[in-house]
């Protein structure tokens, strides 16, 4: 089994891509007000700032900083899985889910990347951006609701 070994950078800025395991499902979508409740539940008792955020049918990608002196971003990521999971009827599991008291609907791991730089920064913010687009959603990221870019346009009007 591999044995991952996360940076652990107070206040760093790190972006995030989260799946589900069913690819092609449109779960988060579908439940988002239960995603959204989980992520700000969570953060409201460990508060980052959100950089970006964009939700996909079946996996989201964000950017956060984190709090100065905190790196524990797993620990936020595994209790807002966990909320999400919770407030969903349950469903057949593998015995390896069972095994880990697992609910089956997320990917076990999630990949991250430490920014560095205003260009690296850039770069993935415009990857938050335009991926609806990339996946064949919308024709402008404007048009795709489920971003933070969404709620900072509503906002500004």
């Amino acid at each position: 089994m591999s044995n991952y070994i996360r940076p652990q950078i107070p206040g760093a800025t790190v972006f995030f891509s989260v799946c589900i395991r069913a690819q092609g499902s449109d779960l988060l979508l579908r439940e988002i007000h239960l995603l959204r409740s989980a992520v700000s539940r969570t953060l409201r008792e460990r508060p980052v700032t959100v950089n970006a955020w964009v939700v996909l049918p079946d996996h989201m990608h964000c950017i956060w900083t984190m709090p100065p002196g905190d790196h524990d971003y797993s620990t936020r990521w595994r209790i807002i899985k966990a909320r999400f999971s919770h407030g969903l009827p349950k469903g057949p599991l593998r015995a390896s889910d069972l095994k880990r008291k697992e609910r089956g609907i997320w990917n076990r791991r999630f990949w991250e990347h430490h920014i560095r730089g205003k260009t690296d920064f850039d770069a993935h913010m415009e990857h938050c951006w335009m991926d609806p687009v990339r996946h064949g959603l919308v024709q402008k990221p404007e048009h795709w609701e489920f971003t933070s870019f969404a709620k900072l346009k509503r906002a500004t009007a």
